[in-house]
């Protein structure tokens, strides 16, 4: 099986500097030329395949125009988000995982809390130096809980922040914004990813909740104005997992493994010293058969997280990388309530690095 490796020239990390006007726009969708201003929705975990595996909830997204990109690797929350916001890929603003290795110690970047007792979280600007929306004063409408998080100051520093509490004032947030004269308002909608995670993709619960965003969507376009363009995306898709998906290491490979970061469908693994080269190979001989097995230098040099790495961003990849193609996941014991997720995210499949690109005018 051959990796889906992002296009990044025309992923979702190219999408904020093409509506910005500051790259080539020919490739987004043809609404997006046609209109003044635009807002750009992120729907968390809706991946391309949500078309297929719900088929009737989609209603109001079927008739946009456009169709599938690519994320970027890993494709996970953390790493996307800061690359819709920046304009750069993983190896350049350097957010590598759900969870990666900061200097001596784990950093959970969603929760922007060090995973070593006692050892303070450390600056967002000092991990992420890039600006948001290249410099310019786009507002985010996201939730209100959000505001100030040490990630939020890490992808969104310094811009205007409008904080939702109930869902639908998503959507007046957005029209006020446009009004005002924003020429480009980003917001963000997590639940697609939240139930995917706690029921998986074959609950009733999930194809439900598409059917609700959706319908937020169809609201949305009506609250719009016919000269601002709807431009609807995903940070990732989703990989369903059974119950009985989750992969042990094994002692053979954890006595070589000094720290476990990143995500379970994307596993960073830092060997204790000296071991890097025996870690790869007990990785190869133990997992091959159900995941793409790469060392830093290989995943690197295959421009997997994005061309021309900077700075310490390196050391924040795992001297192994574990990345199943097989719909499994890898347990860090540090994590126990991980492996109770029906699914997860990460990987070079086309499940979970395919996203919508769509957009459609307003019609208010």
């Amino acid at each position: 099986m051959d990796p889906v490796v992002p296009d990044y020239p025309r992923s979702i990390a190219a999408i904020v500097p093409a509506l910005l006007g500051l790259t080539d726009r020919d490739w987004l969708p043809a609404p997006v030329h046609a209109t003044r201003s635009a807002v750009l929705l992120v729907v968390d975990g809706m991946g391309w395949r949500a078309f297929a595996d719900a088929p009737d909830a989609l209603v109001n997204l079927r008739e946009f125009e456009g169709g599938p990109i690519t994320t970027v690797l890993p494709a996970t929350t953390s790493a996307a988000l800061t690359s819709i916001t920046t304009g750069r890929s993983p190896a350049q603003h350097g957010i590598t995982g759900y969870r990666m290795l900061v200097g001596d110690s784990v950093l959970n970047v969603l929760r922007w809390q060090n995973e070593t007792r006692n050892v303070k979280a450390p600056d967002p600007f000092d991990v992420q130096r890039h600006q948001p929306f290249l410099g310019r004063s786009v507002p985010v409408v996201a939730k209100a809980e959000h505001k100030g998080s040490g990630f939020s100051e890490a992808h969104l520093r310094g811009v205007p922040f409008v904080g939702w509490r109930a869902t639908s004032s998503i959507v007046e947030h957005c029209r006020r914004l446009v009004a005002e004269g924003h020429r480009l308002v980003y917001a963000y909608y997590p639940s697609v990813d939240e139930v995917s995670h706690e029921f998986g993709l074959h609950d009733g619960a999930y194809a439900r909740e598409l059917t609700f965003a959706d319908d937020l969507i169809g609201r949305m376009v009506e609250a719009l104005p016919s000269d601002c363009a709807l431009v609807v995306t995903a940070d990732h898709g989703q990989m369903h997992l059974e119950a009985d998906a989750w992969i042990e290491l094994g002692d053979d490979v954890t006595e070589l493994v000094a720290h476990q970061a990143g995500d379970a469908r994307f596993r960073h693994l830092h060997a204790s010293p000296g071991a890097a080269r025996d870690l790869a190979a007990a990785c190869e001989e133990r997992f091959a058969t159900i995941a793409w097995v790469r060392t830093r230098r290989e995943l690197l040099d295959d421009g997997w997280l994005g061309a021309d790495a900077a700075g310490s961003v390196a050391g924040r990849v795992g001297d192994v990388v574990l990345v199943p193609f097989a719909p499994v996941g890898f347990v860090d014991p540090s994590l126990p309530r991980e492996r109770q997720l029906r699914t997860a995210h990460g990987a070079p499949t086309a499940a979970e690095v395919l996203v919508p690109l769509l957009a459609t005018p307003g019609t208010a």
